[in-house]
């Protein structure tokens, strides 16, 4: 069932986030890989099940139904409050993502929107796109190098006014200048960026690339312009339901489906809707309840996949408490996160694999388990370090100058899963004297008005995975810089974690590029402040006879070939 989950907006999401100047050594921790392999058990999932079907065996027509956990406000993907799995799965359908994955994770160049993309890499890295000359913006606006030089501007950090969700490979752009005509781009960079192929996507006019103001509240509670094969045809706030339909003046292969329809609703709701009909979509990973009586349902199947979501908790380290970054690795040390796992996972014939790398998945070439002890389940440990770090046990729980070391876990109302994580670590870190308060909050506030401004101590969800595990990522882990976090809410960074991922991402060669990934991911795992629990189960149940959708994996959809079956005659 589906989670509250934010997606790195540096890189295009799936379709087919106190300054440390050095980090004091654990005594007696060994913080170096404890493992190098892919479980076999992990590795034979499928890479994407998504019922793959021609065109000309599926039907022109039909609505397809799908329920989301949360109604966002901000339509503008990059906006620091528009970085959502729910926008994406909207904008998908609607706006320029000029990459598309294969199951492989490799992007390459939408013909749709270019018609070509060449890059050189001497004297400067230089990437030009020649866009297709059928290509333009709903309001008849032609699409032009205008608008990648716009939005390069906009996300590049260099103007605090737009408030941006990432900045990572567009603070790497020197420049964007016209081509031989307005339809070419010519992207130079003042630094290598190997991860190139993740930035604009989306892309957004020009007219809300320019002007702060539009690009923080323009595309609020609207989407003013699209281009794409469907178009927003209504986003009704009061029954909570977006409706994208198929747009006639769309370039490319017409959508076979009339519409979508996105509703919100509470999350408990949806195995029943999806039994009784009402939608046509069930994301089950996370919840054994709704997978089993989805597995029940005529006419549904369970689509699997192994993706690059993955759950985690994120620690605010800018709070009085787990500022010291000894309590940090005390708290992780004092969560069993295979027991979380397995309470997650259980009874979802998915195999429970906790998560070493903040980078790479398990089903990912480079992957190493990095978390040496911090990995582990050690509450006796833990409560030493907690000692060591003057919080002393007084009765029930532990006490340092006159304040209790009570930590609050906050959850959305409406996820189970959410819930039932916390009450474990509640019970896990009872054991060594810290307190866990658990607030839920309402689900569509989660991210806007707590995690953003830093209101928790510990916050459970998902990060909605991208092909680009260094660029994507770095938004998450870099250093806060002038106020700004990005999509950093654990507020904690180093220079040398920057300088780590910023060596890594400038690296052309893939297998060096892996070993400089890890060579950062250890520096993550030092600082504590992300928890990685397992790779998220893409567990999607549909209906039947719905094809080219499902668990996509690392693939990105095409949203114009999704349609059912066509109809046998007579």
């Amino acid at each position: 069932m589906d989670d509250p989950v934010k997606v790195r907006a540096s890189a295009p999401a799936l379709a087919c986030v106190i300054v440390l100047a050095a980090l004091p050594a654990l005594a007696g921790c060994d913080f170096g890989p404890s493992a190098g392999r892919t479980p076999e058990h992990v590795s034979q999932i499928p890479s994407h099940d998504i019922n793959p079907m021609p065109r000309e065996r599926l039907r022109s027509g039909g609505t397809l139904r799908r329920p989301m956990p949360e109604f966002p406000a901000q339509w503008n993907f990059h906006h620091l409050n528009g970085s959502k799995g729910v926008v994406n799965e909207v904008l998908r359908g609607v706006m320029p993502y000029l990459m598309r994955s294969d199951a492989a994770g490799v992007s390459h160049p939408v013909p749709e929107y270019l018609a070509d993309v060449k890059i050189r890499t001497r004297p400067v890295q230089t990437v030009t796109y020649t866009i297709n000359p059928k290509a333009r913006w709903s309001d008849g606006t032609p699409i032009t190098y205008r608008d990648f030089a716009a939005q390069a501007r906009a996300l590049s950090g260099r103007d605090a006014r737009f408030q941006v969700a990432a900045v990572t490979g567009y603070d790497r752009i020197a420049g964007v200048r016209r081509g031989r005509n307005e339809r070419q781009a010519v992207v130079t960079f003042a630094r290598p960026f190997a991860d190139w192929r993740a930035l604009f996507s989306p892309l957004y006019p020009a007219a809300t690339s320019r002007d702060p103001q539009v690009f923080n509240r323009g595309w609020l509670h609207r989407v003013p312009v699209t281009a794409g094969p469907f178009r927003v045809e209504s986003i009704d706030r009061t029954a909570k339901t977006i409706t994208i339909v198929r747009d006639p003046r769309w370039w490319g292969r017409p959508a076979l489906l009339d519409r979508i329809v996105f509703r919100v609703m509470d999350p408990a709701a949806m195995p029943g809707a999806f039994a009784n009909g009402e939608v046509d979509v069930l994301e089950a990973g996370g919840d054994a309840a709704a997978y089993r009586r989805a597995l029940g349902v005529p006419g549904a199947v369970i689509r699997r996949a192994a993706g690059p979501d993955w759950r985690h908790l994120t620690f605010n380290a800018a709070g009085p408490i787990l500022a010291d970054v000894r309590v940090r690795r005390a708290i992780m040390i004092g969560i069993d996160r295979r027991a979380l796992a397995e309470a997650d996972l259980k009874d979802l014939d998915w195999p429970v694999q906790v998560l070493g790398n903040h980078f790479f998945m398990h089903t990912q070439a480079g992957y190493v388990d990095n978390s040496g002890v911090l990995g582990g389940h050690d509450p006796q440990r833990a409560a030493r370090m907690l000692e060591e770090a003057g919080w002393r046990r007084t009765g029930r729980y532990r006490v340092k100058d006159g304040r209790v070391l009570a930590l609050r876990f906050v959850v959305p109302a409406t996820q189970q899963i959410s819930r039932r994580e916390g009450e474990l670590v509640q019970a896990m870190l009872a054991r060594i004297g810290v307190r866990i308060d658990i607030h839920p909050v309402p689900t569509d506030d989660l991210f806007d008005r707590h995690v953003l401004p830093g209101d928790f101590d510990i916050v459970p969800f998902s990060w909605l995975g991208t092909p680009f595990p260094v660029s994507a990522n770095r938004a998450v882990f870099a250093m806060p810089r002038r106020g700004g976090i990005q999509q950093n809410y654990a507020r904690v960074g180093s220079a040398r974690l920057d300088a780590a991922m910023d060596r890594a991402v400038a690296e052309l060669d893939p297998v060096k590029a892996r070993r400089l990934v890890n060579e950062a991911d250890r520096l993550v795992w030092r600082q504590a402040a992300v928890l990685p629990l397992y790779q998220r189960p893409q567990l999607v149940a549909v209906r039947g006879e719905l094809a080219n959708f499902g668990a996509r994996g690392f693939c990105d959809l095409a949203y114009e070939d999704i349609g059912f079956l066509a109809r046998p005659a007579g």
